[in-house]
């Protein structure tokens, strides 16, 4: 199908001061975003992705002059796509606490006129949210057609019913939760220890030592991308194969697995921040809606107003089909709208990523519902 074509992105500034959960304060901020397609007259066929973990503001399309910069969900949004731009405008925005040109770690500090580093604030789903709705700001954008996210961008869409149910008709949460359990928290410390143990952190201002903490980012992202696949996809795309035919007998990369994972690791540590890793981490480990209603989720999300769209893989053990199931139950117990898609695929959490035919539709059959 086609491509959006040639993007450019862009960056909107904002000069009144953001307060963050934590209670601390940004003087202002910037984000940087992408959009596609027409906005309508209306203003009304506006859609909002929100990334993951690593994501970015650069969904869909290719850069002038870098044709295999290629937008992270290029496989779901463009013309005739599933998220289709012939009948959407869609935003995509990067974080605020972000590394690709949002405010964030590697900003100046106004206060110092160095880079933040480990002085930027941990920022939360709820502050995410709050940022992108002075974004829908700047853009006159009233209410979203939808708020569309996998993982942890589940997650915002589903923050955005909560606390701007007005402005969000229908949001798409994919293979993602409505809190991390125990499990997922301690992958997330492991990777953050990883990280703040490396000597090249400097209590995370290695910026100013001219650093970059490259090992400890390294085995997060070894340890991260563990978690993305499922024990099938990892026998199917490696299995026990040796590299080079028979085994070393020391600590080199004997499987072609631990060559993988190395090359993922050592790609990632070219143009990922640190301290970004870190505060998004954090954000998912804190995301709970029912926090403040005694864990009782249907309590919580009696907020919503939004139709949902929920879909989970059946591989994913990161953010298992239980755990949306529980974000439907909840839903359907305060008589929203709800359409539940539990998608066999073998290639665990990082299904959502890919271009799967029955995924694909199911999307796209939910999305043809929307009046824009």
């Amino acid at each position: 199908m086609n491509s959006v074509g040639v993007v450019t992105p862009q960056r909107a500034t904002f000069d009144t001061p953001i307060t963050l959960q934590s209670g601390a304060t940004l003087p202002g901020f910037e984000l940087v975003y992408e959009t596609y397609g027409e906005l309508n007259a209306e203003r009304s066929n506006a859609v909002l992705v929100c990334h993951a973990l690593s994501g970015s503001h650069h969904v869909a399309g290719t850069y002038a002059g870098q044709p295999k910069n290629v937008g992270w969900w290029d496989n779901l949004v463009g013309p005739g796509k599933p998220l289709d731009t012939n009948r959407f405008f869609v935003v995509g925005v990067n974080n605020l606490g972000g590394c690709y040109g949002s405010t964030g770690p590697m900003s100046r500090n106004p206060a110092t006129g160095r880079p933040y580093g480990a002085d930027f604030p941990v920022v939360t789903v709820e502050d995410w949210v709050v940022a992108q709705a002075r974004l829908a700001d700047h853009l006159g954008i009233v209410s979203w057609a939808a708020v569309v996210g996998g993982s942890v961008g589940g997650m915002q869409a589903l923050e955005w019913t909560l606390q701007y149910p007005s402005r969000v008709r229908h949001a798409l949460v994919i293979a993602s939760t409505p809190k991390l359990t125990a499990q997922n928290i301690a992958f997330n410390e492991v990777a953050r220890q990883a990280i703040l143990s490396d000597p090249d952190f400097h209590g995370g201002h290695f910026y100013e030592h001219g650093a970059v903490p490259a090992r400890g980012l390294r085995l997060a992202r070894m340890l991260g991308h563990i978690t993305y696949l499922s024990s099938n996809q990892m026998a199917e795309k490696f299995g026990r194969e040796l590299r080079h035919g028979k085994l070393s007998y020391g600590y080199d990369t004997d499987f072609q697995v631990e060559s993988y994972l190395r090359y993922q690791g050592d790609k990632f540590t070219g143009f990922f921040d640190a301290n970004t890793y870190l505060i998004t981490t954090k954000a998912l480990d804190y995301f709970d809606p029912a926090r403040d209603y005694g864990g009782d989720l249907k309590a919580a999300l009696a907020r919503a107003t939004a139709g949902f769209f929920v879909a989970s893989f059946t591989t994913d053990w990161r953010f298992l089909p239980e755990r949306s199931r529980e974000l439907v139950y909840a839903l359907l117990h305060n008589g929203r709208d709800v359409t539940y898609a539990e998608i066999d695929c073998d290639a665990g959490h990082d299904s959502f990523l890919l271009d799967d035919a029955h995924y694909h539709a199911d999307v796209a059959a939910y999305l043809d519902r929307i009046e824009t």
